[in-house]
């Protein structure tokens, strides 16, 4: 039997039709702080996202999603970074150095979990195609991973270099396309089809007009919440329904955190820290066996760090740990509403052996949570 092999290109720039309609659209509010033009990551300016979706005959539902801080050479102008553990149930590369030295050198690639080495041989490769990194004897690549093998012939390892450096290569600015696409394809999440989701908040202008940008791929468990509504236990659907003697809930959720805001290493830990709390809010909770991990990272081009430096000095500003309140509210809400988007955007899978993961009902969703009075329109 022959197998049709679809691998479909996203760019971050779509047209808006491409799109089905998100929570904003129907009236669902998350939040105080208003959303950036696309409501998405890259909305921080100079962001691109990029993804390659890989879906083969009824089994292979997997893919690359990779995002850029900047166009360019990022090993010669590092960034500002930071990794918050959630749960440590994970496989994601690059942890210790950015730990130590606060930076990141590298686009940052989501994909499957037994896709990690081969993402990581692509970036090394990205990197060292640039001239002025002739003389590079290390790279410190950054990939993040969920387990998509419940709907994914994960086992089969499909994912190649030559996916991730076009994932990489096609990256752009603009709308994002969320649900079941690059490292999304084939997630689950909270009892349904999970997948890629986006969403931003800008400070007001008093508060330095700063955006906070998150994308998340979510493949994680817990019991549904939107807004604080109960829909997993309305729609009855959750895996905690039935408790047996045996229980598991596993998954993982990777949460990528870009700001303008110039914050350093140590505020930016704090920032993916309180991202959490973004998915706490939607019902998550970061199970024995699940992946949840928060890279954050400051794309300010005043603070980045030269590869190397005539100076002894790195100077910079950045803002004051008595600044960050509203930064803290804007990750949250761009976090648990990136997670909903990615529910809301998602289709039902069926896998060879009539495994089915469902999408979220968005009718009955309305609703519930019209009955519970939080329906703006």
């Amino acid at each position: 039997m022959k197998y049709l092999l679809i691998i479909v290109i996203i760019m971050g720039c779509l047209n808006s039709n491409a799109q089905k309609q998100r929570p904003g659209d129907y009236g669902i509010t998350i939040g105080i702080l208003k959303p950036g033009k696309n409501n998405a990551i890259t909305d921080v300016p100079g962001v691109k996202v990029g993804n390659v979706t890989l879906i083969k005959g009824d089994s292979i539902y997997t893919g690359v999603t990779a995002i850029l801080p900047y166009k360019g050479n990022i090993f010669q102008n590092k960034v500002p970074a930071a990794i918050y553990i959630g749960n440590g149930f994970g496989k994601l590369t690059g942890y210790p150095q950015v730990e130590e030295l606060g930076n990141i050198e590298t686009p940052i690639i989501l994909t499957n979990t037994l896709s990690v080495p081969t993402a990581i041989d692509a970036l090394i490769d990205f990197t060292l195609q640039f001239p002025e990194n002739r003389n590079v004897r290390s790279v410190n690549p950054v990939v993040g991973e969920t387990n998509d093998g419940g709907l994914n012939d994960i086992r089969g390892r499909y994912i190649t270099k030559e996916h991730v450096l076009q994932a990489i290569a096609i990256a752009d600015t603009g709308l994002i396309q969320e649900g079941n696409v690059g490292a999304g394809t084939g997630t689950s999440c909270l009892g349904f089809k999970g997948g890629i989701g986006t969403s931003s908040r800008i400070l007001p202008e008093s508060r330095g007009g700063y955006t906070v940008g998150v994308l998340v791929q979510t493949n994680f468990g817990g019991i549904l919440q939107i807004n604080g509504v109960p829909v997993g236990i309305e729609l009855g659907k959750y895996r905690f329904k039935e408790i047996k003697n045996e229980y598991s809930e596993d998954g993982s959720c990777m949460i990528v955190i870009m700001t303008d805001a110039p914050l350093s290493p140590k505020n930016l830990k704090r920032l993916a820290a309180r991202s959490m709390f973004g998915m706490a809010r939607t019902g998550g909770i970061a199970s024995n066996s699940s992946g949840d991990f928060a890279i954050a990272v400051s794309t300010d081009e005043s603070i980045r760090i030269p590869n190397s430096s005539e100076s002894m000095f790195d100077g910079s500003k950045v803002l004051r740990n008595d600044r960050l309140d509203l930064l803290f509210e804007a990750v949250i809400e761009a976090t648990e509403e990136a997670i909903i988007n990615s529910l809301f955007a998602a289709e039902t899978v069926t896998r060879k052996g009539n495994v089915k993961v469902e999408s979220l009902p968005i009718e009955k969703t309305l609703e519930i949570l019209k009955k519970y009075n939080r329906l703006k329109y």
